[in-house]
């Protein structure tokens, strides 16, 4: 039975995820179309691949990696958005671009434009998302309180928020990036969107006798 009542969709991603970039848009347009609260929940996802069997692009085979770029390829086109296939700063870490998202939440910041920014910097204006320069400048951009934002994603408590939110999506069974939940329902890839949405229209009509 779907779940009933249900107001929110978390929101589990990696901020390197160019399939989470894909996607982004969509998922807003969506909890506006049906009144729901989007919950954000930057992961590590070298964490959550290693408990979860999951292979780094690196690893993986020439085949895949070539499939990969012709999805990339296709989904920008039929989307509109723009990408940089290959970027150029390979990614260590994704921590600091992970923690300005969470100061910015426990501020109560509605964090869509952020996050979608600085994977935007990554996969369209091909830079380092873990430069604090760069951050600096998205949220400087935003609007927002770029200094103190930075200073209180460098304290402990964000770091300690980070790793909690990647034991929580592997408790709830993430193995990739984007993954949403819809009450108990999960949705892995941004290709899952559409289900999503049909899911959500049908809870809703169930959940109100329409």
């Amino acid at each position: 039975m779907p779940d009933m009542q249900c107001t929110t969709i978390d929101y589990y991603f990696w901020t390197s995820s160019d399939w989470a970039y894909f996607g982004n848009p969509r998922l807003k347009e969506m909890a506006v179309s049906f009144g729901l609260t989007i919950n954000y929940y930057p992961v590590d996802l070298a964490t959550v691949y290693s408990r979860t069997g999951g292979i780094k692009l690196k690893d993986r085979s020439v085949e895949r990696k070539n499939y990969r770029l012709d999805e990339m390829r296709r989904y920008s086109a039929m989307l509109e958005m723009p990408i940089v296939m290959q970027p150029k700063h390979p990614i260590v870490s994704t921590e600091m671009s992970s923690r300005v998202i969470i100061a910015a939440k426990e501020q109560g910041i509605d964090v869509h434009e952020l996050t979608h920014e600085i994977m935007g910097r990554r996969w369209v204006h091909d830079e380092d998302i873990e430069d604090e320069w760069v951050l600096k400048q998205v949220l400087d951009g935003l609007g927002l309180d770029a200094d103190t934002l930075w200073k209180n994603a460098s304290q402990g408590w964000a770091h300690d928020r980070y790793k909690q939110y990647t034991e929580e999506a592997i408790a709830r069974g993430v193995f990739g990036s984007p993954f949403y939940f819809y009450g108990n329902e999960r949705f892995w890839g941004q290709d899952r969107l559409d289900t999503l949405r049909s899911y959500v229209r049908r809870t809703l009509v169930d959940s109100t006798g329409a």
